[in-house]
């Protein structure tokens, strides 16, 4: 494809992970890193019992569960959209007072085999977010409007969603 980037891994150092050695399809792991995201000047969940979704070439994005987030700040929103993966996804808004980020998370009501673990969990996009933080780090969004990875000094990419990566 004419203009594309080409990938070129990043060698992880110690404690580090590579985006290129997540699998494909999609693998659901549980993580008790702290996960805080805020939104509208507060917080809006905090949580240790977070599942991370680990895809080829993509940053991590943290599924808090529901439970987790503070009372009225997921609101039900219009559409859905379909991973060939994971299933059909639901979206929420989030409200924090006078806040609001459309449709800026998204749940897996009933995920495809392999992704029930992604039940009664919700992820948000940390670009539409105020911050958000893993084990106290704030959180780098990954690029892209459609994607919701989370980007921390852990993972090395380069990661799928910059200009000219749509084709990886």
């Amino acid at each position: 494809m004419m203009g594309a980037m080409t990938a070129t891994r990043e060698v992880p150092g110690p404690g580090q992970e590579s985006a290129w050695d997540y699998p494909r399809p999609p693998r659901v792991e549980p993580s008790s890193e702290s996960v805080e995201i805020r939104f509208g000047g507060r917080l809006v969940a905090r949580s240790t019992r977070t599942v991370r979704v680990l895809e080829t070439s993509h940053p991590p994005t943290y599924y808090v569960p529901e439970s987790d987030f503070e009372p009225g700040t997921l609101r039900p929103a219009q559409g859905s959209t379909r991973c060939e993966f994971k299933g059909d996804a639901a979206y929420f808004d989030v409200v924090a007072g006078e806040a609001v980020a459309r449709s800026a998370a998204w749940t897996y009501r009933e995920p495809m085999p392999g992704f029930e673990a992604l039940v009664g969990h919700v992820a948000v996009m940390p670009s539409a977010m105020d911050e958000c933080r893993v084990d106290d780090e704030v959180v780098t969004p990954q690029q892209g409007g459609f994607y919701g990875g989370w980007v921390t000094s852990r993972v090395v990419g380069p990661f799928k969603g910059a200009p000219g990566t749509w084709g990886w």
